[in-house]
């Protein structure tokens, strides 16, 4: 049964295109589009996907275009980027993409922006960009939004782009709550495994925010793995996937596709990748509806959040759709 807190909530997805062992990486960015139509019916409110450059799990590499033909392929449902990272764009492109965006399907576009840069040394010399790019973010963020507003002081203005109504969101990792809150935008904020952190950049972000006309009030998202199933061990399982490649992208240096849940069962793990292992499982919200539900109201009246972003992934693709069918039903039980 939903609650009242968990039914005035928005619910939301996040699809990265994790790629999947056997699977070629153009699958990943169908399944992504397919995903986004079950998505639309089961009444998400908004969904959202990735930019990641050089990593062999992930397919999603250009936000931008991959959210068109997620638009192309629904209806109402909202699409945005989570997110576009801002220091490897200009960001006249960034607008001008997005002013595309919300001229082909008005009133459906969100703009997630982060700052992180390329994750390893190689991607960041093949976008031009180094981690010090990353401590411009402010200052980009705030030409980014002028670009829908008043063009450049030389005289540029970039089309279609200035006068539509594109919502920005910032992803807050590190000092992000704090640029969301100067700025006036609505914050997405993870993850959930970490809650005092994640409350602490709440705290500050509601703290120092100064109305705009982006947003005139705080707009708290908070995001992270939500898997539903019938039993407390079957949603266990479609954690593993993802937690494994979080354990061999920390021993190996490499972020790779996901592998079946009963591959990584039968795996032998050295000491400290079963310790990587076990913490990547930890901290989640998994479990049968009503778990999943009673964990769901803990969190949202701990952290009074507007919306829930699930960025749930795992190899098993059915599976998957059935987790969030299953939260659905949380959200808007059957009448």
């Amino acid at each position: 049964m939903s609650s009242s807190v968990i039914a005035r909530t928005r619910f939301s997805l996040l699809d990265r295109s994790r790629t999947r062992e056997g699977h070629p990486p153009a699958e990943a960015l169908r399944d992504t589009v397919a995903l986004a139509r079950e998505a639309e019916a089961l009444g998400f409110h908004r969904f959202w996907v990735s930019e990641h450059h050089g990593v062999p799990g992930v397919a999603g590499s250009a936000p931008t275009v991959l959210a068109a033909a997620v638009a192309a392929a629904t209806r109402t449902i909202r699409v945005g980027t989570g997110g576009v990272m801002l220091p490897n764009h200009r960001p006249l492109v960034v607008a001008e993409q997005f002013g595309v965006l919300e001229s082909l399907f008005p009133g459906r576009i969100d703009m997630g922006l982060g700052r992180s840069v390329g994750f390893t040394d190689g991607v960041r010399r093949a976008l031009g960009r180094d981690k010090g790019d990353a401590e411009d973010f402010g200052a980009q963020l705030a030409e980014l939004l002028e670009w829908f507003t008043v063009g450049s002081p030389a005289g540029v203005h970039a089309r279609p782009a200035e006068g539509l109504p594109v919502r920005p969101f910032v992803l807050a990792m590190g000092d992000g709550a704090r640029t969301a809150a100067l700025a006036g935008l609505p914050m997405v904020i993870g993850d959930l495994r970490d809650r005092a952190k994640m409350l602490r950049g709440i705290d500050r972000y509601r703290s120092l925010f100064r109305p705009s006309p982006w947003a005139p009030e705080p707009y708290v998202v908070v995001s992270g793995t939500v898997a539903v199933a019938g039993t407390e061990a079957e949603a266990r399982r479609l954690l593993l996937p993802e937690a494994w490649s979080t354990a061999y992208s920390r021993t190996h240096g490499t972020f790779p596709p996901l592998a079946p849940a009963e591959s990584v069962e039968a795996r032998r793990m050295s000491a400290r990748e079963r310790d990587l292992f076990e913490g990547a499982l930890a901290g989640h919200i998994a479990g049968t509806p009503d778990q999943v539900a009673h964990e769901l109201e803990a969190v949202l009246k701990e952290t009074d959040a507007r919306e829930v972003l699930v960025t749930t992934s795992t190899y098993d693709r059915t599976a998957l759709l059935d987790s969030h069918r299953r939260l659905a039903g949380l959200i808007a039980p059957p009448r």
